[in-house]
């Protein structure tokens, strides 16, 4: 039995003398990396407030030029759906009924 003892002391000793070489090349590492200061990133003002305004402004006027073309090409879509609602109605009322006759 002293020799599995004596075994297994062996392999405790291999096993902290390989964890303190580690740490030790840990600590070597840690202190030879270069070391970068971190700044926090400042946004960029490049534009003015009136440039920002006048882009706002900008959007908003192409919003409401986009709203005035969608709203004519419903107007004109309307407009062509009611006449051949109306042909059709004409059609149905007049000429069908007409042919149903003869």
């Amino acid at each position: 039995m002293t020799s599995q003892d004596e075994h297994n002391q062996e392999l405790q000793r291999r096993v902290e003398n390989r964890l303190r070489e580690l740490e030790t090349h840990i600590n070597d590492v840690d202190t030879t990396a270069p070391f970068h200061k971190t700044v926090k990133d400042q946004p960029i003002d490049l534009q003015k407030p009136w440039m920002k305004k006048a882009i706002l402004g900008a959007k908003l006027f192409g919003l409401a030029v986009a709203t005035l073309v969608a709203v004519q090409i419903a107007s004109k879509v309307v407009g062509v759906v009611m006449f051949a609602a109306l042909v059709w109605l004409a059609y149905k009322l007049f000429f069908q009924s007409q042919a149903n006759k003869r």
